[in-house]
């Protein structure tokens, strides 16, 4: 519910703040004061108008399914709408758009306009009745319950045989792709570090002839080798060192002439041409591992192929199993929502008479499965569209239809009436205020008045006047709506019996 309203330089308006009551909150005074700009600012903030004030700013309960994963919200929201060069608009002290913000608040604010003809599509209807049901048929409730999360399934196992079918028709492309891309790879055969060793032997390869022309004149330090060991001896020194790095030289040589003779066999053309396709592979897949892991994936992927017409035939199998026991479901759903839709229709006539209009019927048509059933539904009243109904006439048919629906709503938010008991007779009048009433006890409900009825049944009654071109808005106590009240039945000097009227219906 709304709090607190505070808005401050609205054209006449110098400053206003009102702390606001749960329940039917009428707005009312003569005309000109200012009544309908001041219910403009407070759904400025909602984003469903244009703000006038230089700051509207509300403050209200935050709404227990309210959840936003885009900003932080309080317990108490406080709404602001500040108007400067340009409208600029906060949720919680957080910039928000007002397209953001009417989304985010639409479910839990209701504004219904004499030029608004929405509330009447299919999926408003069937969850008007659906509430209904929910909140009064345990049966129905686990069966709903059943019949959307089957057909969640049932959905999206029908998305997955789309897809199947339409990868189908580049099967056989993808197949010959993959099983391309995985025999490049294979008729490589790469080996980890590969590419090392056979770095390696290139090196060797294009140092061997410098290797052997100077081995071979190394090998003549081994003719002089008998005489140095004779210095040693005659010097009577120990020759064991020398004749250690002697061994250890012979055995180094004799490894690098096996060395020379292994390259000797190998073919240069052959590594250079099998360095060329490992960098090949490592340019296109970033390393040798990578482009392993790659084959991988794609002998996977192939496998995947060919496995699909399988896959399709299981899934083919399934939903045509499914789709037989959700329309049984939805066939049950449907037999509920026309016997509750009976139930509304009866009680529903006894307002309808008294607003002077047709009585209404709900009309069930048969449509393709989706998430809500298999219904399309739409009223008639007394044979015609509610499309020929005047904005007046058609939103006091949604005033009934929310009041028939009272069971199937626990916390129905904030309700903004404009002008909903405009240009009505006498009985109408009280019907609409009986009406409104009803509903106030699970909406908070913003109505400007223009009927002595609906201005008695207020939980709090809001004078907007206008003196000396200044308008103020004033909370009345029991004294001051009896002389409003007696101002909307007499005028602006009403008589006794206008004052008397309005006791009475405050009594």
């Amino acid at each position: 519910m709304v709090n607190r309203v505070y808005l401050k330089e609205l054209i006449s308006f110098d400053e206003v703040e009102l702390e606001l009551a749960k329940g039917l909150v009428v707005l009312s005074g003569p005309s000109g004061a200012g009544k309908s700009l001041l219910m403009n600012s407070i759904l400025s903030t909602f984003g469903y108008a244009t703000t006038e004030a230089s700051l509207c700013e509300v403050s209200i309960d935050k709404p227990q399914k309210l959840i936003s994963e885009a900003y932080e919200l309080e317990e108490e929201i406080t709404l602001k709408a500040l108007k400067k060069e340009k409208i600029r608009y906060y949720l919680d002290g957080q910039n928000i758009s007002k397209k953001t913000l009417n989304q985010l608040f639409k479910p839990f604010v209701q504004y219904l306009s004499v030029r608004d003809k929405s509330g009447f599509e299919s999926h408003e209807l069937i969850a008007l009745i659906d509430n209904a049901l929910i909140a009064n048929n345990k049966s129905f409730q686990k069966m709903y319950k059943e019949y959307k999360k089957r057909y969640a399934t049932y959905k999206s196992k029908v998305d997955e045989l789309n897809k199947i079918k339409q990868d189908e028709s580049k099967l056989a492309e993808l197949i010959e792709f993959t099983t391309f891309e995985i025999e490049k790879i294979e008729t490589i055969n790469p080996k980890v570090s590969e590419d090392e060793s056979l770095l390696k032997v290139k090196h060797q390869l294009s140092r061997i002839d410098k290797v052997n022309d100077a081995l071979e004149h190394a090998n003549t330090i081994f003719t002089i080798e008998e005489s140095v060991s004779e210095v040693y001896r005659l010097l009577e020194k120990d020759d064991s060192s020398f004749i250690e790095m002697m061994n250890q030289l012979r055995a180094d040589f004799e490894d690098i002439e096996s060395l020379s003779e292994e390259l000797a066999e190998v073919d240069i053309e052959a590594v250079l041409d099998r360095l060329e396709k490992i960098s090949t592979l490592k340019n296109r897949y970033g390393s040798i591992e990578e482009a392993i892991e790659y084959a991988e994936a794609k002998r996977k992927e192939l496998a995947g192929y060919q496995t699909i017409e399988q896959d399709k035939s299981m899934l083919e199998s399934f939903l045509a199993m499914e789709f037989g026991e959700l329309i049984t479901l939805a066939g049950r759903i449907t037999q509920s929502r026309q016997k509750e839709a009976k139930r509304l229709e009866k009680e529903l006539a006894n307002y309808l008479n008294e607003l002077k209009l047709p009585p209404l019927a709900f009309v069930f048509n048969t449509v393709t499965l989706y998430e809500l059933g298999q219904d399309s539904l739409e009223v008639s009243l007394n044979g015609s569209n509610a499309s020929t109904l005047s904005g007046g006439e058609f939103n006091r048919v949604r005033l009934a239809l929310m009041v028939v629906a009272l069971s199937g709503v626990k916390d129905g938010g904030v309700l903004i009436l404009d002008e909903i008991d405009a240009n009505v007779s006498g009985d109408e009048s009280i019907a609409i205020a009986n009406m409104i009433a009803k509903l106030s006890s699970v909406y908070q409900i913003f109505a400007i008045s223009h009927q002595a009825h609906l201005a008695s049944k207020a939980d709090q009654h809001i004078l907007i006047a206008k003196r000396k071109g200044l308008s103020s808005a004033v909370l009345l106590d029991k004294q001051g709506r009896v002389d409003e009240i007696a101002r909307i039945v007499g005028g602006e000097n009403p008589n006794v019996e206008a004052v008397s009227f309005a006791r009475k219906l405050l009594a």
